[in-house]
């Protein structure tokens, strides 16, 4: 059941790859709800990936954009505004990569160049955006920036390798640039911290099946799935939020607030050196 809650909105979705990807849930919401948007990832994404699906079944344009050129960036919020026909109110920014977590080295062992890359394209390209969007006054009055962490830029969760400082900096950039832009344009933005899922992204983290079931087991409600997460996104492109920004929301199941669960004690196995869970639910 539709609300209209995002009639008469435009935006841009980041990051929509295939049906496992947190921003293809979110377009489908988004579409579902009364909004119009653009959909953007980089070129080789478009090519191997499903977005022009996506955007037939949301009427969207696709446009190619690498997050890390600003040339790139204002092409793309110039493009976005002239297709919609004004100012953009809303922008989904589901974006990260890390060759070291693709390589599986340790965090002890990392490769320079491909840290940086992850600093790079995971956080700097949300401040890069932001930029860009500021100088071009394209965005409305309390339009609403949403991106997307998880809790591994607070903990540690050893496979998660220098994921765990990208998301870092992009907490830090929701609030820092949360500050400026809210002061000067009142434009929001929020960090959502989603559980686990399972996207083509992270399903390439080593361990993840176990950091999923852990999570799941965890979390009083369970794991959040793709879908709660693009009506969590929603609310938070609604004019019903519009007081809330420079907030990292954690969207867990309750994961974040719980120390130990009943259900985790009861897995525990003594000797064991995994958790043990129910291979039925894979």
């Amino acid at each position: 059941m539709s609300n209209q809650l995002l009639k008469g909105k435009r935006g841009i979705i980041f990051g929509a790859l295939n049906e496992s990807s947190l921003a293809w849930d979110a377009a489908k919401e988004v579409k579902k709800e009364g909004g119009s948007f653009v959909l953007s990832n980089t070129a080789l994404a478009i090519r191997f990936g499903k977005v022009n699906q996506l955007s037939e079944e949301c009427n969207s344009k696709v446009i190619a954009a690498d997050v890390t050129s600003i040339d790139d960036l204002s092409n793309l919020l110039n493009q976005a505004m002239e297709i919609l026909g004004g100012k953009l109110d809303f922008i989904l920014h589901s974006v990260g990569m890390s060759r070291n977590v693709v390589k599986k080295r340790e965090y002890y062992d990392l490769d320079y160049n491909d840290f940086i890359e992850a600093l790079d394209i995971s956080a700097l390209s949300l401040h890069k955006l932001l930029q860009s969007a500021m100088k071009l006054d394209a965005l409305n009055e309390y339009a609403s920036v949403v991106t997307l962490s998880y809790i591994g830029a607070q903990r540690v969760f050893f496979t998660y390798s220098d994921m765990s400082q990208a998301k870092a900096m992009l907490e830090s950039i929701v609030r820092s640039f949360g500050y400026h832009y809210g002061s000067q344009k009142k434009v929001r933005i929020n960090s959502v911290s989603q559980s686990p899922t399972r996207t083509t992204a992270g399903k390439g983290i080593r361990g993840f099946d176990s950091f999923y079931h852990f999570a799941d087991k965890m979390s009083p409600l369970g794991n959040a799935s793709s879908n709660d997460c693009a009506k969590f996104i929603i609310t938070l492109f609604s004019d019903y939020t519009r007081m809330v920004t420079m907030q990292t929301i954690y969207h867990d199941g309750g994961f974040s607030s719980t120390g130990i669960s009943k259900e985790v004690l009861s897995n525990y196995r003594p000797g064991c050196t995994c958790f043990v869970h129910d291979q039925g639910e894979e």
